[in-house]
């Protein structure tokens, strides 16, 4: 790896073990890889590859067992719990397979959580929420609960309460999984959007189809990188 070139996100030598009943499972075992900013990328494998392990260690959701993990040049495993819930509001936006969307709650209250949990003034939020929705495209039903939407509308949804305190990364870990491959084509059209847009997007998934829709392929199996290739070059 070119030292001169620290990225936006740096792993070297990342493992994750867990200790399940006196027997060790290894997760992830030595991954070193660099994302730059503004990369759209997918990581990628089957069941049990480590995909989910990895992307909650970017997220700052877990700690690896060894290796160290850069973000923004800085050591991870350094910072404070206030830092790294910092991380997590701010500065990474996660977008899940479930949507996980307050049932009751209109689209805007939805978007609008995390600035409550950031202590942002109500006049504010209100700003910064319609824009989140206008640029997922769901600002005509920005008053609608999530039973009155579809699963495309919904996702757009949580792809909005990601965008809304602008962060620098979106996390996505299978976010087409509960869709019509219609309807997870233009939630992917909307990511390449986004990207246009500067942000730095991080697909995870098992499904070829639509890692072949970003820039960037990360191959997972048993814990290792398989391969890490541009999307045009074929495995």
């Amino acid at each position: 790896m070119d030292s001169r070139d620290n990225g936006l996100i740096r792993v070297e030598d990342l493992w994750k073990i867990y200790e399940l009943e006196k027997q060790e499972v290894r997760a992830l075992q030595g991954v070193t890889f660099l994302i730059r900013r503004n990369e759209f990328m997918s990581i990628m494998g089957p069941s049990g590859s480590g995909k989910s392990t990895l992307m909650n260690i970017l997220g700052c959701l877990d700690t690896p067992s060894k290796g160290s993990y850069f973000l923004n040049g800085k050591l991870v495993s350094a910072m404070t719990e206030n830092e790294l819930a910092r991380i997590r509001n701010r500065e990474i936006g996660f977008v899940f397979q479930v949507f996980n969307l307050l049932p009751r709650a209109t689209a805007f209250r939805n978007v609008e959580l995390p600035l409550i949990y950031k202590g942002m003034k109500k006049r504010d939020r209100d700003g910064r929420v319609r824009k989140a929705l206008e640029m997922v495209e769901m600002g005509a039903r920005m008053n609608h609960r999530p039973n009155e939407l579809s699963g495309g509308e919904r996702q757009r949804v949580a792809i909005a309460r990601a965008l809304v305190n602008e962060p620098a990364i979106i996390l996505a870990d299978e976010p087409t999984g509960n869709l019509d491959s219609k309807t997870g084509s233009e939630i992917m059209n909307l990511f390449r959007r986004l990207h246009d847009g500067g942000n730095t997007i991080i697909v995870v998934t098992h499904d070829r189809d639509i890692a072949d829709q970003t820039q960037r392929i990360i191959f997972l199996r048993d814990g290792r990188i398989e391969w890490d290739k541009p999307t045009g070059e074929r495995d």
